[in-house]
């Protein structure tokens, strides 16, 4: 019987990359209009270096960027990317289709309900406080709770033990294959890929069940809750 159902964050509640793209794009596009003396794709290409170096979550990329660039940080150009990345962020941080009434529905199942991410836990908050799922949730596990990123079981070990709920009475859902859907496996959790945030192109999952659509999740649980 399944009794807590476990989300990642990123590109299974939200669309984290949509929203990442716009914003970067609109943040090079402000700082060469501050001066910036670079084309735009110098810019995105020095920027996805970066994020390639030090992960997608590095806080001091506009940063970085001038430093490797014009050697020097220009608090005009600094101050123009972040505040027109900051604006668009909020405004493109939105859920997927029908997560709010998903979330509900399993809330009136009379499931748990945990978020399990990799990202900085600050960053994590902002993003569920910004859409007011915050008090949805029961637990949420991020990567400064064990120190551990997914898959280790460190981090899945302790969402299960904040929610008092075994590995067989959980549901991992998730859209990263290599991290979500093996960390969970490995513990003996059950695991739904969430195939409408698959950003890989992702052939091979393994997870127990697939999701085109998050509302796939409330046919899953009772499925197994009803037999």
């Amino acid at each position: 019987m399944i009794k807590a159902v476990i989300f990642d964050l990123d590109n299974t509640l939200v669309d984290f990359m949509r929203m990442k793209n716009r914003a970067i794009d609109a943040a090079i596009n402000a700082m060469i209009d501050a001066g910036l003396p670079l084309t735009k794709e110098e810019s995105l290409s020095e920027i996805n270096a970066i994020y390639k170096e030090q992960g997608i979550e590095y806080q001091q990329v506009f940063d970085q960027l001038l430093t490797r660039t014009i050697k020097k940080i220009d608090h005009k150009l600094l101050a123009s990317g972040i505040i027109a990345y900051r604006k668009v962020r909020e405004a493109e941080l939105i859920p997927y289709p029908r997560v709010y009434p998903t979330l509900i529905e399993l809330l009136k199942l009379g499931l748990k309900l945990g978020v399990l991410s990799d990202a900085p836990s600050k960053e994590a908050w902002l993003r569920l406080a910004q859409l007011n799922f915050q008090y949805l949730f029961d637990s949420i596990v991020t990567f400064e709770d064990t120190g551990f990123r997914k898959p280790s079981p460190e981090p899945f070990q302790e969402i299960l033990k904040r929610l008092n709920v075994t590995a067989s009475e959980s549901l991992m859902v998730g859209d990263w294959a290599e991290r979500d859907i093996l960390g969970a496996s490995q513990l003996g959790m059950l695991t739904a890929f969430a195939k409408y945030g698959d950003t890989f192109n992702t052939e091979i999952h393994n997870a127990n069940f697939v999701l085109n659509d998050i509302t796939d999740l409330i046919g899953i649980v009772k499925s197994i809750n009803n037999k």
